[in-house]
């Protein structure tokens, strides 16, 4: 059965729920937060282009095409249920695998790699960047998520978090600085390439 708006009549809806709903437009999304769909902020263009350039790049620096992905869904921990949806993820062998039996990437499974998040509207829409900056960094170190990527092409900054006990550890990356990533150690790149994505 398709969950639309008006079929849904719990304040809180389930994980199936969710996966199901269908809102009958081609809008820019949902994730699911503590049992509530939250509509995503409208993307500007640069967003996907950013999330294809790094796709591209991490399959140049050996990542197999089956662990590279825009789209796919990671449920993540929380009092309620929550579902997180990054620009790009880049799974392991073990969570390629799982998603691909399923729709989701669910919380027995093992985590991805790395997650990208390119943030929308930084400047305009503070309960969009706080999302990223805050929620769902809380969201994927419980998770346990070896890396967080935010990029943020407003304030012209690209933070690489790594997690060390069960929390994340941040540096910003600007301009010409090289980004270094405990996931990637050959990567080569530079905030401002990833940032206009390789323009």
């Amino acid at each position: 059965m398709t969950i639309t708006k008006e079929t849904l009549t719990a304040e809180y809806i389930s994980l199936e729920a969710y996966l199901d709903y269908d809102d009958g437009t081609e809008g820019c999304g949902y994730e699911l937060e503590e049992g509530i769909l939250v509509e995503m902020a409208p993307e500007r263009a640069i967003n996907s282009t950013i999330a294809m350039f790094l796709a591209i790049h991490f399959s140049r620096l050996g990542v197999l095409g089956h662990c590279l992905a825009i789209g796919h869904e990671i449920q993540v921990p929380a009092k309620r249920v929550s579902a997180r949806r990054p620009d790009l993820v880049v799974h392991s062998e073990a969570s390629a695998a799982a998603i691909l039996q399923d729709r989701i990437l669910r919380l027995h499974q093992p985590a991805p790699r790395l997650v990208v998040e390119v943030v929308s509207s930084s400047d305009t829409d503070k309960r969009s960047r706080e999302r990223d900056y805050v929620t769902k960094r809380q969201n994927y170190a419980k998770r346990g998520i070896a890396e967080y990527w935010i990029v943020d092409p407003i304030a012209a900054v690209v933070w690489v978090l790594t997690l060390t006990d069960q929390s994340y550890q941040e540096r910003s990356f600007v301009a010409d600085e090289c980004i270094v990533s405990f996931e990637f150690p050959n990567l080569q790149l530079t905030a401002q390439q990833v940032l206009n994505a390789g323009l």
